[in-house]
């Protein structure tokens, strides 16, 4: 009896080491599992050249932050970031304006307003007219007013200079600006925001549209029915040629893309937004 006493003793105190030992496991499991993982891998992010800087200028203080992601940005314009989106070739697709209906067919595109922009209308320095009507930009881009004179300007041939069809700034200039309507042929197309300006600081007679945060002291913006375009002006509605910037993606977001998203829209990336010349939304 005293033998079998011994052993049950000793039964039970290895089921209880067992035991322990088995909520140790499942405890130390536990936290692993509530532990946030540290976000890694590799993301494409692709699209309008107006996002493009900022994206990037995100991306460089995201990955400062977290050493095992790597963040590859890339242009081409809003309507490449669609269609890299659309085939999967990115992860996350860039746009300086709104989604069009054809392109959300067949698709469960999740859109992110990532900020506003406003659209300069940009000239020279030394041309002598500052100030626009919406209605004048029209008429000049639709070839009606041809020379600056008729401005009250220089004597001086009018040059358009806009952006390629692959824009999502030409897409929204043309839709907003120019009612639906055709520019004339004569305009020049460029490929980005920076090759506009460009073209216009180095041409006295020239006339082009760009992203606000593409003028400085190489360009002169024009007033437009008055109002400076500005972050400001932007904000309180004033300057009205302001759209847009979208981030997509297809289908919901996980791991290192809904992060980059979850970062770009808090307090630190919505200040690099407005660092960069755009109005924050959050």
């Amino acid at each position: 009896m005293r033998s079998a006493k011994r052993f049950n003793k000793a039964g039970l105190a290895a089921i209880l080491t067992a035991a322990v030992l088995a909520l140790a496991v499942l405890s130390a499991g536990c936290v692993g599992t509530d532990t946030p993982s540290e976000p890694a891998g590799t993301i494409s992010v692709a699209g309008s050249t107006t996002v493009l800087p900022v994206a990037q200028a995100v991306a460089e203080v995201y990955m400062d932050k977290h050493a095992t992601a790597d963040i590859q940005i890339s242009g081409g314009g809003s309507g490449v970031g669609v269609t890299a989106v659309s085939s999967g070739t990115a992860d996350i697709g860039m746009l300086s304006r709104d989604l069009k209906s054809s392109e959300k067919e067949g698709h469960t595109f999740k859109e992110y307003v990532i900020g506003r922009d406003g659209i300069a209308i940009i000239a020279h320095p030394s041309n002598s007219v500052s100030a626009l009507t919406l209605a004048q930009v029209k008429d000049i881009y639709q070839g009606r007013i041809t020379n600056w004179k008729e401005l009250g300007g220089a004597d001086t041939e009018i040059v358009l200079v806009g952006r390629d069809s692959a824009s999502g700034t030409r897409e929204f200039f043309t839709e907003f600006v120019l009612a639906k309507e055709d520019a004339a042929k004569t305009m020049q197309e460029l490929n980005s925001n920076g090759a506009v300006q460009k073209s216009v600081a180095q041409t006295p007679g020239a006339i082009g549209y760009v992203s606000l945060e593409y003028v400085d002291d190489t360009v002169k913006a024009f007033t437009i029915d008055g109002v400076t375009p500005s972050v400001a002006t932007v904000i309180d509605g004033t300057y009205t040629i302001n759209r847009p910037l979208l981030m997509i993606t297809d289908g919901e977001p996980t791991g290192l893309a809904k992060s980059y998203l979850e970062f770009i829209l808090s307090a630190d990336g919505q200040k690099i937004l407005r660092d960069n010349g755009f109005v924050p939304v959050a």
